[in-house]
């Protein structure tokens, strides 16, 4: 069964690109108050985060994670808080997480955390490491070529290897 606060959870997020910043944090605020502790803190710094606040945003993905959060939710807060860290220029403590996460238990977030690894590897001046990540993860997405380009992928993080 669906908490009641989901629906409308829902239905501000659909209003995100109607309303201004700040009124979307503060219905986000109201919102979040009647929600479980973990649950109101991730959405809170989602909202900050899409507002372009990373620095709020970091800290609440940081407390929610400690509060317990858990499920999809969870797994959202880590590839969030590593790209606010990321804008933040925080890209080796993003880095971090996003290793971490990419060795959880598969799920339709897994091409959302290699993105964001991807990218988190070109800040870190590691390109051809990146595209190696992102190429992976297109790869077990492709009708046709995946085993051709999982393998460019495999040639050009065993290049980085030898050659990083």
């Amino acid at each position: 069964m669906t908490a009641a606060w989901e629906d409308d959870l829902a239905a501000l997020w659909a209003t995100l690109d109607n309303v201004s910043g700040p009124d979307f944090v503060a219905q986000m605020e109201l919102l979040t108050a009647r929600m479980p502790p973990a649950e109101s803190l991730f959405e809170r710094g989602a909202a900050f985060d899409s507002t372009g606040h990373p620095e709020q945003a970091s800290a609440l993905y940081r407390e929610a994670l400690a509060a317990g959060l858990v499920g999809e939710r969870r797994r959202r807060a880590v590839i969030q808080w590593a790209s606010s860290l990321r804008n933040l220029g925080q890209a080796e403590e993003a880095l971090a997480l996003l290793t971490a996460e990419a060795g959880q238990p598969s799920d339709e977030l897994d091409g959302a955390v290699a993105t964001f690894l991807a990218l988190t590897l070109a800040d870190l001046g590691r390109e051809r490491e990146g595209l190696a990540v992102a190429l992976t993860a297109l790869a077990r997405t492709l009708p046709r070529y995946n085993r051709s380009a999982a393998r460019y992928a495999g040639a050009l993080m065993n290049d980085t290897l030898m050659n990083g």
